[in-house]
């Protein structure tokens, strides 16, 4: 359990570390490419080591519905939607309301069973659990946090937007 614990919190640091790097790219490139060199460096980078720490074993895709192998196609939705939601929204408050979609649409997954994942009954702790992050999220926004600030010539601007 601690090491589920470990990984799940170097995965969620992994995330907003990526998700700001991404945005900053988007700064200097169109949303499009942006995407094209994220996915095309990750799958390079995952290409290499799979077949360094795998070897051919990696190719060995048995017992797989065909349509698990789009699942990549995802990233292309995410990548662009996280550099959209950083560049309108900041990083904090954009990765906030993205991790609680994550959070929420976990729940469902988990609560029907979609997909073959074991159900997880739906409890009042949980639903409590998402009201609490919806709210957190709701507070962050009214504490009057400032917009970003915008770029001008690769400077940041004195005044940020209000």
């Amino acid at each position: 359990m601690i090491l589920g614990l470990l990984f799940a919190i170097l995965a969620g640091a992994l995330v907003s570390l990526q998700n700001i790097f991404n945005s900053k790219v988007g700064e200097h490139a169109g949303s499009s490419t942006t995407t094209t060199l994220v996915l095309g460096l990750g799958f390079a980078a995952s290409f290499t080591i799979g077949f360094l720490f795998e070897g051919k074993q990696l190719f060995e895709l048995q017992n797989m519905k065909t349509w698990y192998w789009f699942s990549g196609l995802i990233g292309i939705g995410v990548v662009t939607c996280v550099v959209q939601g950083i560049k309108l929204l900041g990083p904090t408050y954009a990765i906030s309301i993205l991790l609680t979609s994550q959070l929420g649409i976990a729940l469902l997954w988990d609560t029907f069973g979609w997909m073959g994942i074991e159900k997880v009954p739906f409890t009042l702790q949980q639903f409590i659990g998402v009201l609490v992050i919806i709210a957190g999220i709701l507070i962050f926004k009214m504490s009057g946090e400032p917009k970003p600030a915008k770029m001008t010539n690769g400077l940041k601007s004195v005044h940020a937007e209000k």
